[in-house]
C-alpha cells in the first residue's frame, strides 16, 4: 500500500519528466523501500537487534516508526517543477572562477563590543576555536549575540591536529599528534567563566591515539566550567565517534554537560566518500542513541548538503536520526576549504534549506537551523534551546520540591 506521501505525488501528478535525481520512478521507489523497512517484522526486527542501546520502549518504537513512515517528504514544501527549479545550482568548476549565488554572500561583517573582547581573550590565553580555524561565517553573530540572541563561542579542545582525515576538513593531519596539554582543562575552564558567556560549544579533534580518545579530557574540562560558573552556563559538548566505545560516551554523558553533540556529516551512501573510513554512519548513530540512552538531556547533530546526495536521502536521514532519540539537527552548505579537498557538488537554495526545516519540525525535533550558511555550532546558544534546557531545570527542582513536601 502506498504510503500518503506517494498517493499525494500521484495526485499532483508525479515530478516532471527529467533525468537526474527528481524523477517519479525513483522517489516512488524509495518510498516503497523506506515503508518496507518500517513496516516489515523481519527488518524491524534486525534493526532493533542493532538499537540494542535504545531505551526507548518497544511500543514507542514501533509507534514513532509508524508515525515517521507517514511523515512528510521533501514534495510535500517544494513540489513538481519547482523540485528542479528551485533545489539546487551546480558548482562551477574551480578552475572557473564563477561567482557564488547571490545566497552564499555574507551579510553581516564580524564586529561588535563582545566579539572583539572574547577575540583578544582568545589571543591572550592562546585558545583555539573552531570559529576562526574553519573561517565561519556567522562569529559576528555567535560571538556578539544581542538581537534575542545568546552569545557563544566554540572552543576546540586537544590541539589543532587530528589522527583523521576527513576529505571536507582542513584542520591538520597526523598520526601522531603531539600529547594532551594537562593544564588545558584549567586553563579553557578559568578563562570562559570570566566571559559572560550564556553558552559555549567544546568541540575537539578526533584522538584515536589515545585509548579514550581524550573522553576523560573533555569531561574534565566540562566539570570544571559547571564548577567555576556555579551551573549557570550551559555547555555543549561536540565530539568524536571515540571509535565506537561506548564507555567514553558515558564518561561525556555523565560529566554535567547539557547537549550532547556528534555529527554524522552527509547521508549514508556518502559517508565513505566524505568522511574518514574509520568513521560511518552505523558507528556514529549507535553513538547518539547510546548517549541519550545513558542520560543526555539533548542530542543534536549536523548534515552537510551539496556533497552530492539526493533529497530522499536527506529526508530518510532525518527519520532515522528522529527514530532513535536525536533532538536537535543542523542542515548547512558545504563548503571546499582548498582546490585539495572534495569538491561542491551543487550550491542547495534557501528554499530547498527551508523545505528541510519544515520537513524536520513536522518529524518533531526540538530545535531545527536550516539554511545555506548554518554551521554545526550556528546559534547553539539559541534562546529557544536555553529556555528548553532552563525550563526543564525549573521543572525539575519543582518536582523535588513537591516530592520532598509530600514525604515530611
Amino acid at each position: 500500500m502506498l504510503s500518503r506521501v506517494a498517493e499525494s505525488i500521484l495526485r499532483r501528478g508525479g515530478f516532471p519528466a527529467s533525468s537526474g535525481p527528481f524523477n517519479a520512478i525513483k522517489l516512488s521507489s524509495s518510498l516503497h523501500s523506506s515503508s518496507l523497512s518500517l513496516h516489515d517484522p523481519s527488518i524491524v526486527a534486525k534493526e532493533s537487534s542493532d538499537e540494542s542501546t535504545n531505551s526507548v520502549s518497544s511500543s514507542a518504537v514501533a509507534a514513532l516508526r509508524k508515525r515517521l513512515s507517514q511523515g512528510p517528504d521533501f514534495s510535500d514544501f517544494l513540489t513538481g517543477e519547482e523540485v528542479v527549479a528551485k533545489y539546487s545550482v551546480e558548482a562551477p568548476n574551480w578552475k572557473a572562477k564563477k561567482p557564488k549565488p547571490e545566497w552564499m554572500k555574507r551579510a553581516r561583517i564580524p564586529g561588535g563590543e563582545k566579539y572583539t573582547e572574547i577575540k583578544s581573550k582568545l589571543r591572550e590565553l592562546k585558545l583555539a576555536t573552531v570559529c576562526e580555524e574553519a573561517k565561519c561565517p556567522n562569529q559576528g553573530e555567535c560571538w556578539g549575540g544581542g538581537d534575542g540572541h545568546t552569545a557563544t563561542a566554540t572552543i576546540m579542545l586537544m590541539g589543532d591536529t587530528c589522527t583523521r582525515g576527513c576529505r571536507f576538513c582542513a584542520v591538520k593531519t597526523s598520526r601522531t599528534p603531539p600529547p594532551l596539554d594537562p593544564n588545558e582543562p584549567e586553563n579553557v575552564s578559568k578563562a570562559i567563566a570570566t566571559w559572560g558567556l550564556d553558552y559555549v560549544v567544546l568541540t575537539s579533534v578526533d584522538r584515536d591515539d589515545l585509548s579514550d580518545g581524550g573522553a576523560a579530557h573533555i569531561a574534565q574540562t566540562i566539570r570544571l566550567l559547571k564548577e567555576k560558573t556555579e551551573g549557570r552556563l550551559l555547555v555543549e559538548a561536540l565530539v568524536p565517534d571515540f571509535q565506537g566505545n561506548t564507555s567514553c560516551v558515558d564518561q561525556v554523558v555523565r560529566s554535567g554537560l547539557d547537549v550532547y553533540a556528534h555529527n554524522v556529516e552527509t547521508v549514508e551512501r556518502l559517508q565513505g566518500s566524505v568522511r574518514d573510513r574509520r568513521a560511518g554512519w552505523k558507528q556514529s548513530l549507535n553513538m547518539l542513541a547510546h548517549a541519550k540512552a545513558a542520560g543526555a538531556k539533548v542530542t543534536k547533530t549536523s548534515i552537510m548538503l551539496g556533497c552530492g546526495e539526493e533529497e530522499h536521502e536527506v529526508t530518510e536521514t532525518l527519520k532515522k536520526l528522529r527514530e532513535i532519540g536525536v533532538d536537535v539537527v543542523t542542515l548547512g552548505q558545504y563548503m571546499r576549504p582548498t582546490k585539495k579537498h572534495m569538491a561542491v557538488e551543487s550550491y542547495v537554495t534557501p528554499e530547498a534549506f527551508k523545505a528541510y526545516e519544515l520537513i524536520a519540525k513536522d518529524l518533531g525535533f526540538l530545535y531545527v537551523a536550516s539554511g545555506p550558511m548554518v554551521r554545526s555550532s550556528y546559534r547553539a546558544g539559541e534562546l529557544y534551546i536555553t529556555n528548553v534546557l532552563k525550563g526543564r531545570k525549573e521543572g525539575d527542582a519543582e518536582d523535588k520540591k513537591s516530592q520532598e513536601e509530600k514525604s515530611v
